[in-house]
């Protein structure tokens, strides 16, 4: 099924923008949330095929949200990709452990990213 509807979770507004601007090019439905209570809110409001998720925002990080959605079984069918500028190994399986089927990190490459969202089609 092809990806259509994504869902990006950043705090930094510049990075709402700039990945925005980038899936709506490739013909993307784009909602954005800039922590973990938004996020919830907009997964309840319309599901996704995709989550693009930052790790490092106030509140609940990325990584427990990440865990929090991929063990909700309204939402486990959803992909998560890790988008963030934690760029240590032991940041990439962390964030695998945790339910997310991608990490990349910024600043996004929008080759690496389309890579990343084919791969899950």
């Amino acid at each position: 099924m092809p990806i259509q509807k994504v869902l990006v979770v950043d705090d930094s507004k510049t990075e709402l923008m700039y990945l925005t601007d980038l899936l709506q090019k490739r013909g993307m439905q784009v909602r954005t949330a800039e922590n973990a209570e938004e996020a919830i809110k907009r997964l309840s409001e319309d599901k996704p095929d995709l989550i693009l998720m930052d790790v490092v925002m106030p509140g609940q990080n990325g990584f427990q949200l990440t865990r929090t959605i991929s063990r909700d079984p309204a939402y486990a069918d959803v992909p998560i990709i890790m988008c963030t500028s934690k760029n240590q190994e032991t940041d990439r399986v962390w964030g695998m452990r945790q339910g997310a089927r991608g990490y990349i990190t910024k600043p996004v490459d929008p080759a690496e990213l389309q890579a990343k969202i084919d791969a899950l089609n």
